[in-house]
């Protein structure tokens, strides 16, 4: 599998595979998962040539980040990349009050609290070093200082006061220390994404489906700003949840939620382009971010062995130049959009 070349603001050199794999179906997302089955998930994950892991104590409530455990132990350490987040600390509680209910299943009987702060952030990173069984994360993320997880701008911007003034603090101390190699933020939103950048001296974020086949709007200043910083993007949610993947069939999930009319109207036209070349919506989908010099790394999600495969295979199509020209000629891409070469 190809990869990409990052350097941090400290110097340490990552090597990001195209392909990484996000470990929220881990956690028992929107299903249970066997032990068995979550292990022979991450081997395939593994075959394929994936190197990049990303976890977060959100994940079922620290079950993905005990299931990468074991497997992460059968590993070298230096073979793979190794990202958590901060911003959530999991306190003990009756099984009827737990997070995630409806979303997560069979998880411990934990309550997520926020807390950004510069102690919160340094508790956060032992539980995660503890049930990860590793001596050092590559990659922190601060997690969810958005709009989408907090209800509303004034009190997105409240969270983000709050990690600047102390959470960002303990980061660039455990970077400058080499305690970890690089921070970001992972992001549901790029204008949360961009207000940090320039808030702050970021390695790296995690955004998640806000530059993809669908959307391109973060042309309009932030990725400009990672070139100009040299800011590296790992791209999470490639389909949009699931449209991209699963084309404008009833049903289709776009952002989380059932996509409206508009949306399924707009996939229908790409997924028609896409036809006409011989490409599979999917593959053009999954692709895309990658002919962004700052996007690193693509992390799709991926429950089952035929899963990751699927997504490992579909990165490997040759896309036809021609392709992506249709798509601009029709307006359904940004006509300054990067591609894929």
């Amino acid at each position: 599998m190809k990869t990409r070349k990052f350097t941090t603001r400290n110097g340490a050199v990552l090597n990001f595979t195209e392909l990484g794999f996000g470990t929220a179906p881990l956690g028992n997302l929107y299903r249970p998962l066997t032990e068995k089955d979550a292990r022979t998930t991450l081997n395939a994950a593994w075959d394929v040539g994936c190197r990049v892991f990303d976890t977060a104590p959100l994940y079922g409530l620290g079950l993905a980040e005990t299931r990468l455990n074991g497997f992460l132990r059968e590993h070298a350490r230096k073979d793979y990349i190794l990202s958590t987040k901060v911003g959530r600390l999991l306190t003990l509680t009756q099984p009827d009050r737990r997070t995630g209910i409806g979303k997560f299943f069979d998880t411990p009987a934990r309550q997520e609290v926020y807390d950004y702060s510069y102690d919160g952030v340094m508790r956060s990173i032992e539980f995660s070093l503890e049930r990860l069984g590793v001596d050092q994360i590559d990659i922190l993320l601060c997690h969810d200082v958005d709009i989408f997880t907090h209800g509303s701008k004034a009190e997105s911007d409240r969270r983000i006061g709050e990690f600047m003034a102390g959470g960002y603090k303990a980061l660039h101390k455990l970077r400058d220390e080499k305690v970890i190699k690089a921070f970001g933020a992972g992001i549901n939103e790029w204008q949360v994404a961009e207000t940090l950048a320039r808030a702050g001296d970021f390695d790296l974020f995690l955004l998640a489906g806000r530059y993809t086949l669908l959307e391109q709007e973060a042309l309009t200043s932030f990725l400009p700003y990672c070139e100009e910083k040299n800011i590296g993007i790992l791209l999470g949610g490639p389909y949009n949840s699931g449209i991209l993947a699963t084309g404008p069939k009833p049903g289709a999930f776009y952002n989380y939620d059932p996509a409206p009319p508009e949306i399924l109207e707009r996939v229908a036209r790409i997924a028609q382009v896409c036809k006409a070349h011989g490409v599979k919506l999917a593959e053009a989908a999954i692709r895309f971010p990658l002919g962004h010099k700052q996007v690193v790394c693509v992390i799709p999600g991926g429950q089952k062995p035929l899963e990751v495969k699927r997504n490992a295979a579909m990165l490997q199509k040759r896309i036809p130049a021609a392709l992506w020209r249709d798509l601009k000629r029709e307006g359904l891409m940004r006509a300054d959009a990067p591609t894929p070469k």
